[in-house]
């Protein structure tokens, strides 16, 4: 089997955040996947409750500076660099002082979740992409984990589609038992849009957009799908379940599910 380039696109990491599925996940499967020889890049948000001097982050400056435009206004896109030295891994922060300065990361202290939670998303997904072709870094597969990833097989086969970074890239969305409970704004669809995006990528949306209709829609611009959580959303299973997408269904603790998914990576 040869090398292949994996990139994770994750909401959380521990230690940076407190643990849960998703930052727990994330924190040892790519180090398991990078010991099986593949070669790994990870990027997570940088949420403003993540302790920058504990943690040792770093501004990138070669590949900080651009801006992006989401409904109609500018925001500068800043990278961070951080490593967890246990595991020989450097992560990557997507960082922007309008939508992750703020001391929480979905939901503020009563958990009422961001209304902005849709633009940051946006931001987030296509920072991570942005920053990939500054680096000149061709991923084969790109691993999703977390609703605040879904829109990644969007960009990826519609505004980026002819991209030589991203043209051969598989998409694995993984599931999570995260849904949120506040749909994303009616305004949704019309953020989401720029140069290479048109009416039709975007057709299935036009409703409220909850997590279902999110995951449901991310699903459908994926290669395959892993069920990385024992219990996730019913409907969204259901939805797997009748689609033609490969699906690996919940392969248990990292400690016997990393070959199972290492070999899904590579049957893609």
């Amino acid at each position: 089997m040869s090398t292949k380039k994996i990139l994770y696109i994750t909401q959380e990491i521990t230690p940076y955040l407190p643990e849960s599925a998703i930052a727990t996940n994330c924190r040892y499967l790519p180090q398991a996947i990078q010991e099986k020889g593949q070669e790994i890049r990870t990027f997570m948000p940088r949420f403003g409750n993540i302790n920058e001097r504990r943690n040792q982050l770093h501004e990138v400056i070669r590949l900080s500076g651009m801006n992006l435009i989401i409904d109609d206004t500018d925001h500068p896109l800043i990278i961070k660099v951080a490593s967890i030295q246990a595991a020989r891994m450097q992560i990557y922060f997507i960082d922007n002082d309008d939508y992750f300065k703020r001391k929480y990361t979905v939901a503020d202290d009563d958990d009422v979740e961001f209304s902005d939670n849709d633009e940051r998303s946006i931001f987030y997904v296509r920072g991570v992409l942005e920053t990939i072709k500054k680096l000149r870094w061709i991923p084969d597969v790109i691993d999703c984990h977390g609703w605040m990833t879904a829109l990644t097989g969007l960009y990826i086969k519609t505004a980026y589609a002819d991209d030589p970074c991203f043209k051969n890239s598989k998409i694995v969305y993984s599931l999570y038992n995260d849904d949120f409970k506040q749909p994303f704004s009616e305004n949704f669809v019309n953020k989401l849009k720029f140069d290479g995006l048109k009416d039709k990528d975007v057709s299935e949306l036009k409703d409220v957009v909850d997590y279902e209709t999110l995951t449901n829609f991310a699903i459908k611009y994926a290669d395959g799908v892993i069920q990385s959580e024992a219990s996730v959303n019913k409907n969204v299973l259901d939805f797997v379940n009748n689609s033609d997408k490969k699906f690996l269904s919940y392969p248990g603790e990292l400690d016997v599910s990393v070959d199972a998914i290492n070999d899904f990576y590579e049957n893609l």
